[in-house]
């Protein structure tokens, strides 16, 4: 797909918030009462919307990390994965997950429109695992709908989607409804208590950062006869198309590029970034995106931020670094081991939900992650030095509307001096 071209878009209809993106909110533990949908003493009821492998795991995460909590829907767009889903919690002989699944018939939705259904369930969770294109649609209409949500990260795939991302979040922080991002290093002891070290000055003032996802090569997925439409071939096989799930940088790296921004407090002020793809064929199963990626991030004081992000056949390398007038961390070096981040994750956004903890509205810290690795591949597939200004206010929104009928042709695979945003 050409992303220089503004297509017809399912956000439209939440364009009216995108004001709400200059808002400054109140984001993660703030000391704030959540709202509680249901007493400590009481069930929550979950659904499960994306019924791939991530959403399976993050749902059955929730399930293991607490109590009085119960899995009672599914949606996906596709029927055999809702269906398939409904079968594997049906069957999963997990001991921490005896009583907390009760799946009826009439609750496993499928379709483009599956959103909506499980939205209208009495559900009072949202365990939000589908793939990036889609998140800030569904995340607007589940806050609409009055629903506690945890969402997968990246928050969208464009300047368009981050402004809908943020608008929710304000939404949920008025509505005191709780938004909990699977960026599971904020949530995991050794990053928590180092960090916190850091910023209490214990190796002085950042002057230099790196941020790594340097990983082997990804996954790709031949077109099966069954699969006959482009939509579905290109969802099914999502990680190679760019509106899909965003570039390697968006799906992956922001984890990286999070943990930077968190320690300092902030987002860059601008990118200087180049990229390529220098061992994909140009075949259709391994889509339009590119295979690395390398950004020179500047923030407002002066720092710079170096990321890599590739994915090659060689040494692996996912890590974060900075270095201070004093000394120097990994960013999980002066902390001790603790629970599962990916469980407690959810541990803590159930408190968050119940009111036993602090509240948490991560939707700001992961949408400003996200828009950095977009303005970071911004930068590398035009050539240019980006903005965070520039990123943030760009008329760019490359999800087109869903429709099987239509084609969905591959490509090209953006050209700096050529792509223009």
């Amino acid at each position: 797909m050409d992303t220089n071209k503004k297509q017809g878009m399912t956000r439209r209809d939440f364009a009216k918030f995108s004001g709400a993106a200059s808002f400054a909110i109140l984001a993660g533990a703030s000391g704030e009462a959540a709202a509680k949908s249901k007493s400590s003493k009481e069930t929550l009821k979950v659904g499960l919307l994306g019924c791939g492998g991530r959403g399976t795991g993050a749902a059955t995460q929730l399930l293991q990390g607490n109590d009085r909590v119960k899995l009672v829907a599914v949606a996906d767009l596709f029927e055999d994965k809702a269906k398939g889903a409904m079968e594997h919690f049906g069957k999963i002989g997990d001991p921490k997950l005896e009583g907390k699944v009760g799946i009826k018939p009439n609750h496993c939705f499928w379709g483009i429109d599956s959103y909506k259904k499980i939205l209208k369930t009495d559900i009072d969770i949202l365990v939000h695992g589908t793939l990036p294109y889609c998140r800030p649609q569904h995340v607007a209409a589940a806050i609409d709908a009055g629903k506690h949500v945890f969402t997968e990260k990246p928050a969208a795939v464009d300047p368009a989607g981050i402004r809908v991302f943020l608008a929710a979040a304000e939404k949920a922080k008025q509505k005191k409804l709780s938004l909990v991002a699977g960026t599971q290093r904020r949530h995991q002891k050794e990053y928590v208590e180092t960090i916190q070290k850091i910023k209490d000055g214990a190796i002085g003032d950042i002057v230099a950062m790196r941020a790594y996802w340097c990983g082997t090569l990804p996954f790709v997925r031949d077109r099966k006869p069954e699969w006959k439409s482009d939509l579905e071939y290109a969802i099914r096989n999502w990680y190679g198309h760019c509106w899909v799930a965003g570039d390697s940088i968006v799906e992956q790296h922001v984890h990286n590029l999070d943990v930077i921004n968190w320690v300092k407090g902030t987002h860059p002020a601008s990118v200087y970034a180049s990229g390529g793809r220098t061992w994909k064929p140009a075949e259709e199963r391994f889509g339009d995106i590119y295979d690395h990626f390398d950004c020179d991030y500047e923030y407002a004081d002066g720092s710079h931020m170096l990321s890599m992000c590739r994915h090659w056949k060689g040494d692996e390398n996912v890590s974060e670094a900075v270095v201070g007038t004093k000394g120097k961390s990994n960013c999980r070096d002066m902390g001790e081991p603790g629970v599962d981040p990916y469980v407690q994750e959810h541990i803590d956004f159930v408190a968050s939900v119940r009111g036993t903890g602090p509240y948490l509205n991560e939707g700001v810290e992961v949408a400003h992650s996200t828009l950095t690795a977009i303005m970071g591949r911004m930068s590398a597939y035009t050539g240019k030095k980006v903005t965070w200004d520039d990123a943030l206010n760009a008329d760019l929104n490359i999800v087109p509307e869903l429709d099987f009928a239509k084609a969905y042709p591959v490509g090209p695979v953006p050209r700096p001096g050529v792509h223009s945003v």
